[in-house]
């Protein structure tokens, strides 16, 4: 689906409707956009709270002090980004 959409004087967007109904976007929601190229993806965020239980915690990490558990993913990830 490619919709255009014109972009304000103040640099604001106005969402066309199609594309809130593709995206199951409501007032107040928070949408991401990433940059690849000289594209813009625009995507849903979710909510926290339905996030909650989706993603397994290993054992060892359950109640762990939440820095450690962030340095560990950060390096984790930046491990899968060097890797040739």
């Amino acid at each position: 689906m490619e919709i255009a959409a014109r972009l304000t004087s103040t640099g604001q967007l106005t969402l066309p409707n199609a594309i809130t109904d593709a995206l199951g976007l409501r007032e107040g929601d928070r949408v991401l956009f990433r940059i690849e190229g000289d594209h813009a993806i625009l995507a849903r965020t979710a909510d926290l709270l339905e996030l909650a239980g989706t993603v397994p915690v290993p054992p060892e990490l359950r109640g762990a002090d939440w820095a450690d558990v962030r340095d560990r993913a950060w390096q984790a990830r930046a491990a899968q980004l060097t890797k040739p």
